[in-house]
């Protein structure tokens, strides 16, 4: 019985950890960037982050509850990982789970910054954190942390009824 068990377990770890690989897609540039030129009524926040990040990895609590809070509105968040590739199973996966984040994440995995960073903003140093916050009458790039309070007035300001 013992043995049945444990393949039960296992098979539930593997199909969860599948699952989260699965909802964690993996984008170039030419693909990620249509997400920045949405023009519709939808606000967008577009973060740039990483797992090894100290201040990006301090800020998402923040993402989240904005997520959870607008989820039910003409909103869209995206948690945009510039982790390495090789990392996407060893580390990104289980940060994601480990954290449980809810908002869409995708992997970036362009390695010549240089060749896109300038196509998100062109102030902006390719510094992370990163944000991009849009709809079709407003936008705004900020390099550098954010914290609920100010995202959430952005966001309030800014959102389409």
């Amino acid at each position: 019985m013992k043995i049945g068990f444990l393949s039960v377990v296992l098979l539930f770890v593997a199909t969860f950890a599948l699952s989260v690989s699965a909802q964690i897609k993996v984008v170039n540039f030419k693909n990620f960037k249509p997400l920045l030129e949405k023009n519709n009524d939808t606000t967008y926040v577009i973060n740039f982050w990483a797992t090894w990040c100290a201040p990006c990895v301090k800020e998402l609590p923040d993402f989240e509850s904005i997520n959870q809070q607008f989820k039910d509105k003409k909103f869209k968040m995206l948690l945009v990982s510039l982790d390495f590739r090789k990392s996407f199973e060893t580390r990104l996966i289980p940060f994601v789970e480990q954290n449980k984040l809810k908002a869409e994440v995708l992997l970036l995995h362009e390695p010549d910054g240089n060749s896109w960073i300038d196509l998100v903003d062109t102030n902006w140093s390719g510094a992370i954190p990163a944000t991009l916050i849009y709809n079709k009458d407003f936008r705004v790039f900020h390099e550098g942390g954010y914290t609920y309070q100010e995202l959430n007035s952005i966001i309030t300001n800014n959102l389409k009824p």
